[in-house]
């Protein structure tokens, strides 16, 4: 199977929209967070991504406000504006064993180290992955228009994320983002690549 190089945007719109179809779990105080690490440590492959309250004022730039990590079942969606970057977080973000996936990771990673410095390993990056299939798009909506047919949203991308309370469109933007990316690369892992030979990695 060959996936496309490119996909228009108009393309990418008349798909279906991918959405996260497990349970979302807020987080927001200490034994959540520990409740939440105990199912994340046990995982093998954990989706990943942030998210920060835009500004509009040039040269003022927020700090990230969420981190989500998705299992394939459940999706923590971490609020950092609600509470600190825990030891137990890190060793998740520390963890060899435990791959996480996602898209733009080093500017996902910039952002949380500007709240605490941590060595970051078990990364994986789709943008930098999805060359080795030919594809030639780094947005992850249109990332996984190619490789799942599926159109990932971007309505809420701009919108409060440091708000009282999480709107339903925003937790379901925000753990569809996490998640889509273990679809995207177990599909590319499951798909046999020109450059490797035709085998699978």
């Amino acid at each position: 199977m060959a996936f496309e190089r490119t996909i228009s945007n108009e393309d990418t719109a008349a798909l279906p929209s991918a959405r996260f179809e497990g349970r979302i779990v807020v987080v927001e105080n200490d034994r959540q967070v520990a409740a939440a690490c105990r199912d994340l440590a046990s995982q093998s492959i954990i989706g990943f991504d942030t998210e920060t309250r835009p500004s509009f004022t040039a040269g003022v730039v927020n700090k990230v406000a969420l981190l989500q990590l998705s299992t394939h079942e459940r999706c923590y969606l971490i609020r950092l504006c609600r509470t600190r970057l825990h030891n137990s977080i890190l060793k998740i973000l520390s963890n060899p064993r435990i791959v996480k996936i996602g898209a733009d990771v080093a500017g996902d990673l910039r952002a949380l180290h500007a709240l605490r410095h941590f060595k970051e390993r078990g990364f994986a990056d789709l943008q930098q992955m999805a060359g080795e299939w030919g594809i030639e798009e780094k947005s992850l909506r249109k990332m996984s228009a190619i490789v799942l047919g599926q159109r990932v949203s971007k309505a809420q991308r701009l919108s409060n994320w440091e708000a009282n309370v999480l709107t339903p469109q925003q937790k379901m933007y925000a753990a569809t983002d996490a998640w889509v990316c273990i679809s995207i690369y177990e599909k590319l892992l499951a798909t046999p690549t020109e450059a490797r030979g035709g085998t699978k990695i």
